[in-house]
């Protein structure tokens, strides 16, 4: 771990979370993840929303898109003037969906160091002198969860809670019929097998991973999900949010 990103990400939220730990009632580790998990949401609020607007906006012109790519599969040039054309027309710059993720991940690590390695024993030496630094920090949430080891329950939740965030983001079906409309069902189906996918994968590893950081990864794709349907419903009740409608998958 370099001595920069322990310093700007990891060694902050280290102490971010002693600090819950030790002002909550009754020292609940899986309350304070969870108020944790909160904070660095709406700490990173702005870039998550630049990241779902562009994500949506992006896979509701994918049909479009396609039909582009058909329509002029032989002429790269006017292919590429095609594309520039349609995004401009709506407003969506096409890599403005992975500069916010690719912001986030440092956080991310940070989180996974500090739930793999900061909680083991002699690890709170990084506690700011300022904070109260306890003895040791309680693993077991509610009285019976232990969050130091692997739980398969929250994996499975967590599996699930991952499916529900990119089913909703997902395309189920063209939305146009066109001469390309074959290309266009390529993309749903690879689509599709997405949802699957990454739900799956997310359990795979909850079963090898913390019970803790598990719990972190649950609260923060639930309150993504909700962030989601948020901003799709202000789209709805307000059509000049700059945004293209989709269909959200029931």
């Amino acid at each position: 771990m370099s001595q920069i990103f322990k310093v700007i990400f990891y060694q902050p939220i280290l102490n971010l979370l002693v600090f819950i730990y030790n002002i909550i009632p009754g020292h609940d580790l899986g309350i304070t993840i969870i108020i944790l998990t909160i904070i660095i949401k709406l700490v990173l609020w702005p870039l998550s929303n630049q990241s779902i607007k562009s994500q949506k906006s992006l896979q509701d012109l994918q049909p479009k898109i396609e039909e582009i790519k058909k329509k002029y599969a032989n002429k790269k040039e006017e292919m590429g003037k095609a594309m520039l054309e349609l995004y401009k027309n709506n407003k969506v710059n096409p890599f403005s969906s992975c500069l916010p993720l690719i912001i986030q991940l440092p956080f991310l690590f940070a989180v996974f160091g500090v739930f793999r390695n900061g909680l083991a024993n002699g690890s709170l030496a990084l506690v700011y002198p300022f904070i109260a630094r306890p003895e040791v920090i309680n693993n077991i949430s509610l009285g019976f969860i232990d969050l130091s080891r692997p739980n398969i329950a929250m994996a499975v939740l967590a599996g699930i809670a991952q499916f529900w965030q990119v089913k909703m983001m997902s395309i189920q079906k063209p939305l146009v019929k066109s001469p390309g409309a074959k290309d266009e069902n390529m993309a749903a189906i690879m689509n599709k097998q997405m949802q699957y996918m990454l739900p799956i994968m997310t359990v795979v590893f909850g079963f090898s991973f913390p019970g803790g950081l598990m719990l972190y990864w649950l609260a923060s794709t639930v309150l993504t999900a909700l962030q989601q349907l948020y901003l799709f419903n202000k789209k709805k009740n307000n059509p000049n949010t700059g945004i293209i409608e989709g269909e959200i998958i029931k």
